[in-house]
């Protein structure tokens, strides 16, 4: 049986036979073989697979959301949702699709089977017609306008959607739809009106509904987006249609920019983004990470201790959360496509990843990155930036809804990083919220942003840097890294009051030791009634040859500041790393590595001093 393969399979031997429950059995004379053999029977991991269907007919690995059905029936008609990138949207929406499509309820069992609707169908299942648009589709970069663009993706769908329900209509309907081409408002029009003729109900989903508009905003600027989803830009027209010819509406997108210049503030979809109901839905918890691993465990095809892995996984993957209310009731989310990349690789290979950033974000990144180079980003943002990659967080009031003009209004820059997943609710602060980066992924994201500002604007070389690390991790020398630290710091500082550049130090700090592969950074974390300004921990998982771990508290001067300033903060620094290390829980952090104390302290761009503490 596969339970009694597993535990070969674990031990790394060659099953020489694997006896089934009718009798028979297969003889192995191969390791591959008896892998190869496995891997049919288990589930496969749906990396890259974005439809419900697709991911149930091939026998692929689903973490059940069908419970949250029914809650979404409740909470209205017309709905919208914002999520970052990869948290598993495109999943959740063709699953409602098969969900309520009349057309597929002959296949209801055979999709839904084992999951939790199954046994808890509402009253709505298969009763729509179903139009699924995903307007990542509708590409900008072809030949043609933007509109013919847009209509060529919109029509090619609305065709397969006449031919697909073309039994509930006249014989002619799917021919009368397509003789509208190219023109898809049209094509839209005239099937609404034949449905409701008919007392056809229909139900609109929509993913990536702000892909297009932000490709527009991103490549075309801020005219060109304003043109068509403004006045009556086509955009703007095709959004018109929906509400009044659909019974249901989901739309669900990475930010609430478009809607909010298409509709003037949602008035075609409630929001649901931060309901408490729904910050579950999308992403994974940890129970769900566990099942997952148990899951694999159980096949033999993962055979590392679940605790080690989630404690891998966590820092980098963990810790989102979407809604106020949800901070002390609801577990934090795992970003969905990073789990699954982490565990095929355990799956593939039997080791984390020796990369746990997934390439595939780095697009994400390079979309924000287009966004925040706008001609309208100042100063201002770009010290939010530094302030959240020095602190690791901000305050703010999340803003659910603001036009593309105003991106760069107080507040809405914050609020935007908040929707790309750049920053997640970590606390509140009487009526605002604390936005925190969420983990290590997105931590590394802004420093990758912030080393690019710096070897633009100065060409900065930090290569050797790498060889310093070295000494630093294996053989507890350290002055080298920090020293060619400061001088580089020197180099591309721009200071220009006390607290920002205090600021700009801590930031081009983190930046530069982000590139050590042998640590877990933790910067402000708090440590014995303080916040330790730099906690480098070991990364043993990964890299168990690391001999030593360090805390860092760097200590910033103004050109103002006298002598006697310097000594009283030289010797507040002394006071500070002896107590965090005082901490309990700093003995768990280090591993059992040597740990190093190191306080450093600049006057603007000049290292004056830095030492260890014994």
């Amino acid at each position: 049986t596969l339970s009694q393969s597993a535990t070969v399979y674990r031990q790394h031997e060659i099953p020489q036979t694997v006896n089934h429950q009718n009798g028979n059995c297969h003889i192995f004379t191969t390791f591959a073989s008896y892998q190869s053999h496995v891997m049919n029977k288990v589930k496969r991991l749906p990396y890259g697979i974005s439809d419900f269907s697709d991911l149930r007919r091939q026998n692929l690995y689903y973490a059940d959301k069908t419970q949250y059905i029914p809650t979404m029936e409740t909470a209205g008609n017309f709905l919208f949702l914002i999520r970052p990138r990869r948290f598993g949207k495109s999943i959740f929406l063709s699953m409602l699709a098969a969900y309520y499509d009349i057309e597929r309820q002959d296949k209801f069992d055979e999709l839904f089977d084992g999951l939790w609707i199954q046994q808890n169908t509402t009253e709505e299942k298969g009763k729509y017609q179903v139009l699924y648009l995903d307007f990542s589709q509708a590409t900008v970069g072809l030949d043609g306008t933007l509109q013919q663009r847009f209509d060529i993706y919109c029509s090619i769908k609305l065709n397969s959607f006449a031919q697909k329900y073309s039994k509930y209509y006249d014989s002619d309907f799917a021919r009368q739809v397509k003789a509208f081409e190219p023109n898809s408002s049209a094509q839209l029009g005239y099937i609404c009106d034949e449905a409701k003729k008919r007392g056809h109900q229909l139900y609109l989903i929509i993913d990536e509904y702000d892909n297009f508009t932000n490709n527009v905003l991103n490549e075309k600027g801020e005219q060109v987006y304003h043109a068509l989803t403004h006045a009556t830009g086509f955009y703007r027209e095709v959004f018109k249609l929906y509400k009044a010819n659909f019974q249901r509406i989901l739309m669900m997108g990475v930010s609430p920019v478009t809607l909010d210049d298409l509709t003037s503030g949602f008035n075609i979809a409630l929001n649901i983004t931060a309901d408490p109901d729904f910050n579950m839905m999308l992403g994974f918890s940890e129970t769900e990470v566990r099942e997952m691993i148990a899951y694999y465990q159980q096949a033999g095809l993962i055979k590392a201790d679940t605790e080690d892995m989630i404690a891998e996984m966590k820092p980098w993957y963990d810790n989102y959360c979407f809604a106020r209310a949800s901070l002390k009731t609801d577990p934090k989310m795992f970003n969905s496509d990073m789990v699954v990349y982490y565990l095929r690789h355990h799956i593939a290979h039997g080791t984390s990843p020796e990369q746990m950033l997934d390439n595939n974000t780095r697009t994400d990144y390079k979309k924000l990155q287009r966004l925040v180079e706008l001609d309208g980003m100042s100063e201002k943002e770009r010290g939010y930036i530094q302030q959240i990659a020095a602190e690791g967080s901000i305050v703010a009031e999340l803003h659910m809804s603001f036009p593309a003009e105003r991106i760069f209004d107080e507040g809405n820059f914050i609020s935007l990083l908040y929707y790309y997943g750049m920053l997640t609710i970590v606390g509140t602060r009487g009526v605002r919220l604390v936005l925190g980066i969420p983990n290590n992924n997105v931590r590394k994201q802004y420093y990758e942003y912030m080393l690019e500002e710096f070897r633009q604007s100065t060409r900065i070389n930090l290569n050797n840097l790498i060889d310093t690390f070295d000494d630093m991790a294996f053989d507890g020398k350290w002055l080298g890294a920090f020293k060619f630290i400061a001088e580089k710091y020197a180099e591309v500082s721009s200071v220009r009051n006390g607290m920002e550049g205090e600021r700009n130090l801590q930031g081009f700090v983190m930046c530069a030791l982000s590139l050590c592969s042998y640590y877990l950074m933790l910067p402000e974390i708090e440590m014995s009634h303080g916040y330790c300004d730099i906690f480098l921990m070991p990364d043993l998982m990964r890299y168990p040859e690391v001999a030593h771990s360090y805390i860092l508290e760097l200590k910033y001067l103004t050109g103002k500041d006298n002598d006697q300033k310097a000594d009283e903060q030289w010797q507040e620094a002394e006071e500070q790393v002896r107590r965090y290390v005082a901490d309990r829980k700093v003995q768990q952090m280090i591993k059992g590595t040597e740990l190093h104390l190191i306080r450093m302290q600049m006057r603007l761009t000049e290292l004056l001093r830095i030492e260890e503490v014994h």
